[in-house]
């Protein structure tokens, strides 16, 4: 049933705390009756840690992984705690139950366990950027900056873990600009995803430096500054921002902080990629490895220079560019979505409609539901709608029934008389359009349009036959894809 009341901070952060994420709830009280810097805490902390066995397995994992510990290998908790410090194996500790407590979450559509799982692989990969970018600073500091930029996020990345039916609403807007769909979240949920972080920082007593951070992000201390650049970094380098110029300033910004140049920057992050990807593996989140990626090339930036590229290729050779993306993407990705949002897109900006649109087929197969669309210059667009398909014969149902495109220049021509519904006409407007099917193997999931909005403007049947290869090249894929 899809939930309709709004909860408060304080009952969201309850929910969280105590009912979906109890395992965090009980480590981290446990780990906060030890002090970082009383070395009597050592063997009392070793003998909790002991009691849960995957626990201290785990510890052992990291320790032998990580690059301060010797060649000599750590073989006990206690010394483990000795070589790394108790402030590193709390976070140790706090780190796997959060990874594990996540992932353990149960009844998560496939959409909202991408979005998980991008959100964790994010946040590990900050912790470890913002460690990285204060070599000189002490054991200590370094594990601060280290669990403040890793969980610097934690209260969105709780609240997809919990399979709610608002989480499933939540994402099929996924889509939309970051801050609008920020926006859109707090609209729905009635709290800002950083009002539950705070709140979860508080009741798992997580540091004072990353309240602050989350409380004061006006604060310009070196510390304060490597957390937000660690967050910013690490998901620019998921996704890429549209921009180059933006990138390339951030990187810019976090090498003056760190007194290097670019190129040893981007050295030093490969090298953190490397360790990242290793310790997941020791963490036993081996899943998350694929949302740790390489830095963008400048072919991943969809901005002016790109742009301006596109000008000067013809529209077939362009195209031609496309498809090839399309077919490596089988080799990289396993999201659906990825498919999608590149191949409308592409669409959009190479042939110049002025809005493509995915609309996916509801599970009765009674409607198709505007999904994502993007305009000719590849933004996302809030575009919702519903089209019914079962009730009786439109051009919809026509392209899912025949497993074939059409082209409509003009809806009120008479071939279409009996196709045009009060939704079809809504739709179209005084434009044109044209459809075709979205399938997997043979199993039809839905349809992408492509519209102009100028009456004075049709789509040729060459901009037509393009839009059908394209869309036939992602169904290849996609059937590519599901027998992998």
């Amino acid at each position: 049933m899809r939930e309709k009341v709004k909860r408060t901070p304080a009952q969201w952060i309850d929910i969280l705390s105590k009912k979906e994420l109890p395992a965090i709830t009980s480590v981290a009280s446990m780990l906060d009756k030890f002090s970082n810097d009383d070395i009597s805490s050592i063997p009392k902390l070793s003998k909790a840690i002991l009691h849960d066995q995957a626990l201290s397995s785990c510890v052992l994992k990291v320790a032998n992984n990580c690059n301060r510990v010797s060649y000599r290998k750590v073989t006990t908790v206690s010394r483990a705690s000795i070589v790394l410090g108790i402030q590193a194996i709390k976070n140790i500790c706090l780190t796997s139950k959060i990874l594990d407590g996540l992932l353990q979450s149960k009844n998560l559509g496939p959409e909202v366990y991408n979005r998980l799982t991008m959100l964790m692989a994010n946040a590990f990969y900050a912790g470890l950027l913002a460690k990285m970018m204060v070599p000189d600073y002490g054991d200590d500091t370094q594990e601060e900056v280290y669990l403040a930029a890793m969980l610097y996020h934690i209260g969105e990345t709780s609240f997809w873990s919990t399979g709610s039916d608002m989480a499933e609403q939540l994402i099929k807007e996924v889509d939309l600009p970051e801050k609008e769909f920020r926006q859109y979240c707090t609209s729905i949920t009635g709290i800002q995803f950083k009002d539950l972080s705070i709140g979860l920082a508080k009741t798992w007593h997580l540091g004072e430096l990353l309240i602050k951070s989350l409380d004061q992000p006006e604060s310009r201390t070196i510390e304060m500054q490597t957390i937000s650049l660690a967050n910013q970094l690490s998901a620019a380098i998921a996704t890429p921002p549209n921009k180059k110029s933006d990138f390339d300033r951030l990187l810019k910004n976090i090498s003056q902080i760190m007194k290097v140049d670019v190129k040893h920057l981007k050295e030093r992050i490969e090298e953190t990629r490397r360790l990242a990807i290793e310790l997941l593996g020791s963490y036993g989140a081996s899943v998350l490895e694929r949302h740790i990626k390489v830095l963008p090339k400048e072919s991943d930036f969809t901005d002016q220079v790109k742009q301006s590229a596109l000008s000067q290729i013809t529209q077939e050779q362009a195209l031609l560019s496309a498809l090839k993306t399309l077919t490596k993407l089988t080799k990289s990705s396993q999201n659906i979505n990825e498919f999608l949002t590149f191949t409308l897109q592409q669409a959009a900006i190479i042939i110049g409609f002025d809005r493509c649109s995915f609309w996916i087929l509801s599970s009765n197969k009674s409607c198709v539901e505007s999904r994502t669309s993007y305009d000719n210059r590849g933004q996302a667009e809030t575009f919702r709608s519903s089209i019914t398909v079962n009730e009786s014969m439109n051009i919809v149902s026509h392209v899912l029934e025949m497993d074939n495109a059409v082209l409509v220049n003009d809806h009120r021509d008479l071939k279409w008389r009996n196709y045009v519904t009060l939704e079809i006409d809504k739709l179209v407007g005084r434009g044109a359009i044209c459809f075709a099917p979205v399938k997997i193997e043979d199993k039809m999931i839905g349809v992408i349009s492509a519209q102009v909005f100028d009456k004075s403007q049709k789509i040729s049947e060459d901009d037509f036959s393009q839009f059908s290869f394209i869309v036939e090249h992602l169904n290849m894929c996609l059937s590519m894809l599901s027998r992998r």
